[in-house]
């Protein structure tokens, strides 16, 4: 069986937009998309960490996932990320976005309840055996408490066929050589922290699920591209400019900065949903110094 070819090149995790009233922004959602995949980018990965998914219920889930297949159609892929606090919902929550068109599907493991190998491996099973699409298995044991090793990845890899891709994201880049050593190019290979891009390239990486690439999309995609072409030499001084609002991808308020982000180049706003707040004070302050510093030494690619 052929992998999919999505699991190449750089895939937004697009963020949830949400309107004044504190509703899904589906109008801007469906062209948010559109200005990302028209910049170069290959898929859409919705209802994760930086799409607020844990906050979202089970309805606007499916209402998200349904406004992208409709204004994506062909254009490009729709991977809902699949996470739920029980493995009933996930379940059924893959299911759904089967039916509702999505291409593929991103895996997490459960939110809150973190355990042993048993149990989460039990849960995955579950998820990938009720649903035909093509999986990206999901590893961030820094946000879901659950690291699942290059040993398991590759027994889960070893089972199920359709399990095509890992994103990863335990921030540990010896990761990607444990896997390729226990079963080659099996799966592809996505880095899954902004700041770790170039690295995750240069160890294998065939693709990016990618948080900045919300506000600045077509400088995401060019150092990808440089990376994967010419290696880290070809992608440095982009990758520098850069590495400043990629590491904002990976500290503990990432969703609001990206979406303030947003704000400052005019693609979006920076309202989150609750227990979220927008940043104040004197950490809004340092993160306007860095995006506002960006913005104004943006290179012309």
């Amino acid at each position: 069986m052929s992998k999919a070819t999505f699991w190449r090149g750089v895939v937004p995790a697009i963020t949830t937009p949400f309107a004044a009233d504190g509703d899904v922004d589906h109008a801007f959602l469906a062209r948010h998309a559109n200005w990302m995949i028209d910049a170069g980018c290959t898929g859409i990965v919705p209802l994760g960490s930086l799409g607020e998914g844990a906050t979202l219920s089970f309805d606007e889930k499916l209402a998200i996932v349904k406004t992208l297949v409709e204004a994506l159609g062909e254009r490009a892929p729709v991977i809902p990320g699949i996470a739920a606090l029980s493995t009933d919902e996930a379940v059924r929550l893959a299911q759904e976005c089967e039916r509702l068109g999505a291409r593929g599907l991103m895996v997490l493991p459960p939110y809150v309840y973190s355990t042993d190998w048993r149990e989460m491996g039990a849960h995955v099973r579950a998820v990938v055996r009720a649903t035909k699409l093509p999986v990206l298995l999901y590893n961030n044991p820094v946000a879901y408490k659950t690291d699942f090793s290059a040993e398991q990845i590759a027994e889960l890899a070893a089972e199920f066929p359709q399990i095509e891709a890992v994103k990863e994201s335990s921030g540990d880049i010896r990761r990607f050589a444990a896997i390729r050593a226990l079963i080659g190019d099996r799966l592809d290979l996505m880095v899954g922290m902004d700041d770790a891009i170039v690295e995750g390239v240069t160890m294998g990486a065939t693709g990016w699920i990618a948080g900045v690439v919300n506000a600045f999309p077509a400088e995401s995609v060019r150092v990808f591209e440089q990376a994967r072409a010419g290696g880290s030499d070809a992608a440095m001084a982009l990758y520098a400019w850069l590495l400043p609002l990629l590491r904002m991808d990976t500290v503990p308020k990432f969703v609001q900065l990206i979406k303030l982000m947003q704000e400052r180049v005019q693609q979006g706003s920076e309202r989150v949903r609750a227990p979220r707040m927008v940043v104040e004070g004197a950490e809004r302050e340092q993160a306007l110094r860095v995006i506002d510093a960006a913005i104004t030494s943006r290179p012309t690619l």
